[in-house]
């Protein structure tokens, strides 16, 4: 497959949205964060295969930036929906189908007692940390230097449009950092709410990295000495590391647990789930929205979560992820180039050696796109189970075309 770049639908789109959105299109998705030449508009989706405006089709490994757990369109998510929507969806309050995925959640996540939803991973994140000041009476957040929680005013990256008031309570520390960690907390002095990490450090251009057990341990302790919430933000890991919780494994027990992405594989829902001692808290806080009791996406959640069960969807995108990985190095030594692949195999992070300025990312992510799979450069990526053995040999084999292109066209390390 050799399809341009110079997609004239696309192109087409993007000016018509420029007239009447500002930028034409915002946020994460806006490809010009990225680099030019990826395609902004999308015409088809369907298992993990995405088409864009012109019909150029890739096999695709952002997965819709994660909420893609299972396939697009899956048909038992989809029907339960489709099915709800009959009779109910946005009402003047929540439908039974509420009550059961609430009962469903808190059967299925480690130390959950109660739960709420919302429609978005930031949404969940700031009811977190609402939540986690309603039950102390404190105002100090400790948050992971170069962390992402979200996009509104308390977390999110950007300066612009947001003042230092808006983050004056959150206080920094180094990931994986035990001294650093401590030094925040003493920072508080005395006024800790709660600290707030990632499943994993996930920050844009830099090595994923699962956090050590001694970490969490030293974070769980100094919730517990402090009085205040230990919160797992575990928005883009949500049901991809471990059905019960990502930390699950570990034996190390949030107060708080922040989801969304993928647990209802795409149709748009987030939930906060916590222990007993902070039910009080968060029968308090008001948080709320006009679309966050819509039935229609928990029953797609209560379909997700029984998929996953059933067809051992984490082993496999945790094997598919490997083979992956795996493939992408064999390539990478053939062509005299160096990966770094970080973070679990099911949310892969692939970066080059010594490419600080994404000069190789960029290239390659262009190349691949033009042998047919959608890679990112700099962003980590997600497997889902619709991705086959065959499906991650095709993207190792544009992968492959996408390195020989790149030496033929003289990009190569420094």
């Amino acid at each position: 497959m050799n399809i341009s770049l110079h997609n004239s639908r696309d192109k087409q789109l993007l000016d018509r949205a420029q007239r009447v959105v500002p930028g034409g299109v915002w946020g994460h998705m806006a490809t010009h964060a990225i680099a030019p030449g990826y395609p902004q508009f999308f015409s088809k989706s369907d298992g993990c295969r995405v088409w864009d405006a012109d019909g150029n089709e890739y096999v695709d490994f952002m997965c819709a930036w994660g909420p893609n757990l299972l396939g697009y369109r899956h048909p038992e998510v989809d029907a339960a929906a489709f099915e709800q929507m009959k009779t109910a969806d946005i009402s003047n309050g929540p439908t039974e189908t509420m009550v059961e995925l609430a009962e469903l959640m808190v059967d299925t996540l480690d130390g959950a007692d109660w739960t709420l939803f919302q429609k978005n991973g930031t949404d969940a994140t700031t009811a977190c940390v609402m939540i986690a000041r309603a039950h102390t009476g404190k105002r100090k957040i400790l948050v992971a230097r170069g962390a992402y929680h979200g996009a509104v005013p308390w977390c999110t990256p950007s300066v612009v449009g947001v003042t230092d008031e808006d983050k004056a309570h959150l206080i920094l520390f180094d990931f994986n950092d035990i001294a650093s960690l401590e030094k925040a907390a003493a920072d508080a002095e005395g006024d800790l709410a709660g600290v707030i990490l990632s499943a994993f450090r996930h920050d844009v251009m830099r090595d994923q990295e699962l956090a050590t057990p001694e970490f969490m341990q030293a974070a769980r302790d100094i919730c517990d000495r402090a009085d205040a919430a230990l919160i797992l933000d575990d928005v883009r890991a949500s049901f991809r590391i471990d059905l019960r919780g990502s930390w699950a494994s570990y034996g190390i027990q949030p107060d708080l647990t922040a989801m969304s992405k993928s647990i209802a594989n795409g149709w748009p829902l987030a939930a906060v789930a916590g222990g007993e001692s902070f039910r009080q808290a968060a029968s308090k806080v008001f948080v709320t929205g006009s679309f966050w009791y819509g039935a229609a996406a928990m029953a797609a959640s209560i379909a997700t979560i029984g998929v996953v069960k059933r067809d051992h969807v984490i082993d496999h995108i945790a094997a598919m992820g490997e083979r992956l990985r795996a493939g992408l190095d064999e390539a990478a030594a053939r062509h005299g180039f160096s990966l770094r692949q970080t973070g679990p195999a099911q949310i892969p992070a692939v970066l080059f050696d010594g490419d600080h300025q994404l000069r190789l990312g960029n290239a390659f992510g262009l190349a691949a796109l033009r042998h047919g799979a959608y890679f990112h450069p700099r962003h980590n990526m997600f497997i889902c189970a619709a991705h086959s053995a065959s499906d991650i040999d095709r993207g190792i084999e544009a992968a492959d075309h996408a390195m020989a292109d790149m030496i033929a066209a003289g990009v190569v390390p420094d």
